[in-house]
């Protein structure tokens, strides 16, 4: 599918400012061990931080869905950047947990404009139609986040320790994502296309609230192992036996696995929905976990876990921004993302602090155990979704 040059220019600039996003905030999973020295704090407290933004995240962004639509996504996206830079410093100033946790609301605040959902709403609204493709091309290079920030990150910390790197992100934001969106960005995308509106109110019925339910579901216990597990993968991969330089390394790789995997689903994009590659991926992901159960921390263990779990997480954040538009059309589409939010955000919430308790307690054996009983119901809940697909998607690019 060919994309205009307007899309093209968003898509670009969304590439760059979701990277920066995504990327500055995984700031504990590289440096939490200085931080909780620094801080006197636990490493599940460390965690925790990243745990408020996303409850933060999630608080606000029923509450910004009204800003999406009367100022477009744009305006939205500019003023979460403007919040996010003050964060970063005050992160950098925290001496005590207090001020630790107040930075990382902040933060939460601003992401709740500045990321995905912010993303895909500005896509859908540029877009139109293209939607699902737009959405699946951004992801193509998103999914390098990690392995683009965990060098960097580690590199700055060492250069200027992890108040500076703060530091640094906070500059990032001004100095290149703030003026991408002020002037490489149009300032309202096009109108929902009348004829979507109307093929709705012809054809399609009303999707049950058990569906939605079912949805979300899924959603929460694939972000759940996901976005916990993405946090504390180098703990993790440490815990298995690899020293620190190794489990960086071996990390770094997940994103360019995901990479991989997001472009497969981009060039079939055709051929299946985010339902079919929810289901396909999400067998790769228990797979991955009991090879690295029953293995004694090999090195060819950890290497096919990363390979299966990085295809298969690759995969699933597709279908995690695709599977609504199986079931909601444009006009519904950042009504359906908002709603959605909140409980996946929540999820995101919880999973880094609980998988990095259960770490500390149990061992990486506990972790893995947890992240295969969720994956497992979370693939038995898009087959059951799969039998409930409308004749025609709605969305369908």
């Amino acid at each position: 599918m060919k994309f205009d040059r307007k899309l093209l220019g968003v898509l670009a600039v969304l590439a760059v400012t979701q990277l920066i996003g995504w990327g500055t905030i995984g700031l504990p999973a590289i440096v939490s061990r200085e931080i909780a020295a620094d801080l006197q704090m636990s490493l599940s407290a460390v965690f925790a931080g990243t745990s408020v933004l996303y409850v933060a995240m999630g608080l606000c962004a029923p509450w910004l869905a009204k800003a999406f639509t009367r100022h477009g996504a744009r305006r939205v996206m500019m003023a979460g950047t403007i919040v996010a830079a003050p964060g970063f410093v005050l992160l950098s100033l925290a001496r005590e947990p207090m001020l630790y946790f107040v930075a990382w609301s902040i933060l939460g605040i601003a992401g709740s404009a500045t990321l995905s959902t912010g993303a895909y709403i500005m896509l859908n609204e540029v877009a139109g139609r293209q939607a699902k493709s737009a959405i699946g091309a951004l992801m193509l290079v998103t999914g390098l986040s990690s392995s683009i920030f965990w060098p960097t990150t580690s590199f700055l910390n060492d250069l200027v320790g992890w108040r500076g790197t703060a530091l640094v992100f906070a500059a990032v934001l001004i100095l290149v994502s703030l003026p991408l969106y002020m002037f490489f960005v149009p300032r309202r995308g096009r109108v929902v296309h009348e004829d979507a509106a109307q093929a709705k109110a012809a054809d399609a019925s009303p999707i049950p609230r058990s569906t939605f339910s079912l949805v979300v579901s899924a959603l929460v216990l694939n972000a759940f192992v996901q976005f916990g597990l993405g946090a504390i993968l180098i703990e993790l991969l440490k815990a298995e036996g690899l020293s620190p330089a190794e489990a960086v390394a071996f990390g770094s790789m997940l994103g360019l696995i995901q990479i991989s995997a997001r472009g497969i689903d981009f060039l079939g994009r055709g051929r299946w929905d985010g339902i079919t590659t929810g289901m396909v991926a999400g067998t790769a992901l228990p797979v991955a976990m009991l090879i690295l159960m029953a293995s004694e921390g090999s090195r060819w263990a950890v290497a096919v876990f990363i390979l299966l779990y990085g295809a298969g997480s690759g995969a699933l954040a597709v279908a995690r921004a695709t599977i609504p538009l199986v079931f909601y059309d444009q006009t519904e589409f950042a009504k359906a993302m908002s709603m959605i939010a909140l409980p996946l955000n929540l999820a995101s919430a919880v999973s880094p602090p609980l998988l990095a308790g259960l770490l500390t307690d149990t061992g990486s054996r506990g972790v893995l155990a947890l992240a295969v009983l969720c994956s497992c119901a979370s693939l038995a809940i898009l087959v059951l979704l799969g039998r409930r697909r409308p004749a025609v998607a709605p969305a369908a690019a």
